[in-house]
């Protein structure tokens, strides 16, 4: 099993979950003819490929020792199986819900708000379950990001009431970012336990495991999305077998690109400096990789006033000093 032997390393490829992270949901604002609802069952076919591929390649070397992916499918507990598996079907809900929240509010505010608050809620649960790293740094680097989140939900609800969007509209975006961000925020400290309990998955096994979770809880979740959908009409599983290759090939690119974010911020986690709590919350840097791809790409806060346009630049500022704050906290004890 492959794993960063270096903190240069882990940083690396925690920048590369960041980017990952932020950028798959390009994939499904390429198409806006082809709802979220079913660009996400080609997503979660993405994502399980993405698992697979990684497992039987890098969670491979060396098969027969510690750590790799076969072995810890064979010696790992029960429990952390079981925490694997339920990580992965928290995710997916809250994951959903991101998507919802994107369809309406954009990737600009869905991402700060919903990851944002997510970041908050999950480091602080990683904290508690393997400490690892300054806790001022990492705590005053959470601090930062509230405030990231604060700024960035008063811009959009000012830019919504300026546009005309109404306030229905921009308080339903904003419940949906905060609704996904509580239910993200507990998926990785489960995944956390998974990896440092007794007679824990590596990361390449609990990515696995954690994918057959998220896979196992779409069938009902997203079905019943599908049915009572959050904006437009109510659709059928014959509208998924009814879209073009194209449609669903780029939905089982963005499960491949989150894939890729994912083994990178659980290899990185698995290194004893850095830990899960650092690890997801450099890898939660995604709300500033999404919010600029939103902003300067998708151009979704066009024709935004002076005020607005402040705000979203005090979101980014605390971002940037937050993340800044939390990378320094595996190096500054």
């Amino acid at each position: 099993m492959w794993i960063p032997t270096s903190y240069a390393a882990a940083a690396g490829i925690m920048l590369l979950s960041m980017l990952c992270w932020g950028s798959w949901d390009n994939t499904q604002k390429l198409d806006r003819s082809w709802r979220f609802e079913l660009f996400y069952w080609d997503y979660m076919w993405g994502l399980l490929a993405c698992a697979l591929l990684a497992g039987l390649t890098l969670g491979r070397i060396h098969a027969a020792a510690p750590g790799s992916l076969f072995h810890d499918l064979a010696h790992a507990g029960g429990g952390a199986w079981l925490e694997a598996f339920l990580g992965g079907a928290i995710f997916n809900v809250g994951n959903l819900l991101l998507v919802a929240a994107i369809s309406i509010a954009g990737m600009a505010v869905a991402f700060p708000l919903g990851s944002g608050l997510a970041l908050v809620i999950g480091a602080s649960l990683n904290y508690v379950i393997a400490p690892a790293g300054n806790p001022r740094l990492l705590f005053g680097g959470i601090l930062l990001i509230c405030g990231a989140i604060f700024a960035d939900a008063l811009a959009y609800r000012r830019h919504a009431r300026d546009a005309g969007a109404g306030r229905q509209a921009g308080a339903k975006g904003i419940a949906l970012s905060l609704a996904c961000g509580v239910v993200l925020g507990l998926f990785y400290p489960l995944v956390a336990k998974a990896m440092t309990g007794p007679r824990p998955l590596g990361p390449y096994a609990v990515f696995l495991v954690f994918a057959l979770g998220a896979l196992a809880s779409n069938l009902p979740a997203n079905y019943a999305l599908m049915r009572r959908p959050v904006v437009g009409a109510p659709l059928t599983l014959r509208n998924y077998f009814q879209g073009r290759a194209g449609q669903h090939a780029w939905g089982i690119a963005g499960g491949l690109i989150w894939g890729v974010g994912t083994i990178c911020s659980f290899a990185a986690s698995a290194v004893p400096l850095v830990g899960p709590a650092a690890s997801f919350s450099m890898s939660q840097g995604n709300t500033m990789i999404s919010a600029l791809w939103g902003v300067f790409v998708w151009q979704e806060f066009r024709g935004a006033g002076r005020g607005v346009r402040r705000l979203l630049a005090l979101t980014f500022a605390l971002f940037v000093a937050g993340l800044t704050v939390i990378a320094l906290a595996p190096v500054l004890r």
